[in-house]
């Protein structure tokens, strides 16, 4: 792998993290496209680690609350007036904060047990899957628009994210773990079914994200001898750096497109996307 392939890899994975379009499924269509077929699975994993690191930065404040939080709950000792911030859905309080904390492992607990078994399935699963992927999150995207537009109340709830909203997001992070199927985009989606706030909707989704990647990261470490070797240190370096910048301002990008509900604009992209593939692997594969 060159660097500059390895760079645009990294933007795309960056770009694709954030924005509801898949980035298993993007770079898996873009490594068959260049030819790439040894890759291992821990490049793109650490590429997920870089944009990671964009979710970290871009949310440390609420993660910081959310911690806080907690060492007051083991500690039992109250909130500070001053810290409580009414417009912060997850972490504003320390009653919304425990919600969120429990909800964050219920939701992991689920992914992991979901991730385990899917993990033996994807290496098998042929390039076209992916393209069908495309379309899936499509379906998500539209179904939970035309959902959420109906709930007139939605938008009001402050009550925290339940046992069952946690269970159900983690179970759609879950089903985007497999190719083509966004991630970002089954929990937002997940979570809006399940009436969560749209703009909370959004933050739980990529506050989930932390654990998972790091499981996954964790999971494929044993092969990092093998990443080095096959790719280089280099143009793995590259490709991170590059994620990490990209992930970071389609982040935010994506931040300001959830508060407006636009969401299932990407469905225009991604049934095209999905055809296409689906015509193109058919006869060239």
């Amino acid at each position: 792998m060159s660097v500059l392939q390895s760079v645009l890899l990294g933007i795309l994975q960056g770009v694709a993290e954030f924005l509801p379009i898949s980035s298993s499924g993007h770079l898996t269509v873009a490594q068959a496209l260049f030819g790439l077929d040894e890759v291992p699975v821990l490049f793109d994993v650490m590429l997920h680690l870089a944009t990671l690191a964009a979710v970290v930065i871009y949310f440390r404040k609420k993660i910081a609350r959310l911690f806080q939080t907690l060492f007051r709950w083991i500690a039992r000792k109250p909130q500070p007036e001053a810290q409580i911030d009414s417009t912060d859905l997850l972490s504003g309080t320390d009653e919304l904060g425990k919600k969120t904390i429990i909800a964050v492992i219920l939701a992991t607990f689920v992914t992991a047990a979901l991730g385990i078994l899917t993990s033996k399935l994807i290496p098998e699963l042929p390039i076209q899957f992916t393209c069908m992927g495309f379309l899936v999150t499509a379906g998500f995207l539209i179904f939970s628009s035309l959902y959420e537009k109906k709930q007139s109340s939605t938008e009001s709830q402050n009550k925290g994210i339940s046992v069952l909203q946690a269970l159900f997001v983690g179970f759609m992070q879950g089903i985007g773990t497999l190719p083509g199927i966004s991630r970002s985009g089954s929990t937002i989606a997940g979570a809006q079914l399940a009436k969560i706030n749209r703009t909370a909707a959004g933050e739980f989704s990529f506050i989930i994200s932390i654990p998972a990647i790091l499981g996954a990261f964790v999971l494929e470490a044993k092969d990092l001898g093998e990443v080095s070797s096959s790719i280089g240190a280099i143009p793995v370096i590259a490709g991170c750096i590059a994620a990490f910048i990209a992930g970071y301002f389609s982040l935010a990008c994506l931040m300001k497109l959830i508060k407006k509900g636009r969401l299932e604009f990407f469905a225009f992209y991604l049934v095209p996307l999905g055809i296409a593939g689906l015509i193109y692997f058919s006869n060239f594969s």
